[in-house]
């Protein structure tokens, strides 16, 4: 007969070294958001993690060896190069379409209204992805298609950081080509409104009877990469509801946004002049 040769305790110390192990892994990644905002001394992490000194500190040099904190003598720790290095992997890897996709889906099965994904293309917004609606409805964009910037919801969201200059030159460009004949003050007025209000409307400027509804994406660094936008005929979008749809079509551009690194409340500084 086979004798047993297990240790019975075996078990339950494995279950507990995974649970410190657990526990560990936990302090280290909030000890990295502790210093997110700049370099903290040792004294004020230990507060602010309700740790001893000792043990803080052994954390803290823990993830100094692996390169996720740097410490500064006399100022304290700082996040660290290795997570620069991650930060910018993650970023080259990331698919805004393929992370857009299910935020766009929802946002499509929720209003019944054709949603599109898009970024800058020089000075055109290119449609990167289509969410058809619902309706009985003919939006005449393509994935792979080129629409002004100053005519389209999309491609007013994605200027929302640009400095007033680069929407003065974009607008008298695109009305001397004659594809967006708009009354510059009138125009220029609506499009700090859309800075206001985080986002940005198309009001049959681009297509005939066809309103829509935009909001950018934002990455980790706060820029704006790319825009999200709700598109249904007049009839459907009416002032009131497109107030309403504001709400909704901001927040599926937050999670996108999100999804790609951005936290609420980081802007990046307006941008250049293009030319």
């Amino acid at each position: 007969m086979r004798q047993n040769t297990s240790n019975p305790e075996s078990g339950p110390r494995e279950e507990k070294s995974k649970t410190q192990g657990s526990q560990t892994l936990q302090r280290g990644l909030d000890l990295l958001d502790q210093v997110i905002d700049g370099p903290v001394k040792l004294a004020d992490l230990s507060e602010r993690m309700g740790l001893t000194r000792s043990t803080t500190h052994r954390l803290a040099n823990a993830l100094v060896e692996r390169g996720f904190l740097t410490f500064l003598p006399r100022e304290g720790y700082q996040l660290g190069p290795k997570l620069l290095q991650l930060g910018f992997l993650a970023q080259s890897q990331a698919d805004v379409v393929q992370i857009a996709r299910p935020h766009l889906e929802a946002l499509a099965a929720a209003s019944e209204d054709v949603v599109h994904l898009g970024r800058l293309d020089g000075d055109q917004a290119l449609y990167l992805d289509k969410i058809p609606g619902r309706r009985r409805v003919e939006i005449s964009s393509r994935i792979g298609d080129r629409h002004p910037l100053t005519s389209t919801g999309l491609g007013k969201a994605l200027m929302l950081d640009d400095p007033e200059a680069g929407w003065t030159r974009l607008l008298e460009s695109e009305r001397e080509n004659g594809t967006h004949d708009a009354d510059p003050a009138t125009w220029l007025e609506r499009m700090r409104g859309y800075v206001a209000a985080g986002r940005a409307f198309d009001l049959e400027e681009n297509e005939d009877q066809i309103r829509c509804v935009a909001a950018p994406i934002r990455d980790a660094s706060g820029a704006i990469v790319a825009a999200i936008s709700l598109s249904s005929a007049a009839q459907y979008m009416d002032d009131e509801r497109m107030a309403s749809l504001s709400d909704e079509v901001r927040a599926a551009a937050q999670k996108v946004s999100a999804d790609l690194g951005w936290t609420p409340g980081v802007k990046s500084p307006r941008r250049l002049v293009r030319r």
